[in-house]
């Protein structure tokens, strides 16, 4: 009985992960498919490949080599309660354009916990590589309740789509 009570709650919270109803993917047009095909749907907002790829190049080692569809992917982990795209809304989580080269905490509007008001850096690839893996350990007292990502190839794929995602591409 407990273990068919864990399945059923596990499905539950499963299903509530994801984009919310309001954002639903628009319908497909027959078109190609595109050069970084995954199981989740694109955030709103979302860069095009070729300009993502070429943000990509620009990243430092070993984010330039990352697989972007694998941190579309894992991102489908993060955009209930985050968004990227500039001007995105706020959600359980803070919206993240314009992330790296930010001082923690400083997204105008959202409320902070106190640890990370309390807190003192600008987050960068490291910080949120440590962030990812382990939200809790890294910056206690913090309000996310995510357990992390605890595989780096996936760490690092993720941050390499965020970082992809929350700037702005250089021209072609």
């Amino acid at each position: 009985m407990t273990r068919v009570l864990f399945f059923m709650a596990s499905a539950v919270l499963l299903a509530s992960c994801g984009a919310p109803e309001s954002e639903t993917p628009e319908p497909s047009t027959g078109a190609p498919a595109s050069s970084l095909p995954t199981p989740a749907a694109a955030p709103a907002g979302t860069i095009p490949d070729t300009q993502a790829q070429l943000t990509l190049a620009t990243l430092a080692a070993p984010y330039n080599t990352a697989d972007l569809a694998n941190g579309r992917a894992t991102f489908a982990r993060c955009q209930s309660c985050h968004t990227l795209a500039e001007g995105g809304a706020r959600r359980t989580g803070p919206n993240l354009w314009g992330l790296f080269g930010r001082e923690v905490g400083s997204v105008e509007g959202y409320s902070y916990s106190q640890a990370v008001q309390d807190a003192d850096f600008v987050w960068g690839t490291e910080n949120l590589d440590h962030w990812l893996d382990n939200p809790g350990e890294f910056l206690p007292g913090n309000k996310m309740t995510f357990a992390g990502v605890h595989d780096a190839d996936d760490r690092r794929d993720l941050i390499a789509y965020i970082a992809t995602q929350t700037r702005v591409p250089p021209s072609a």
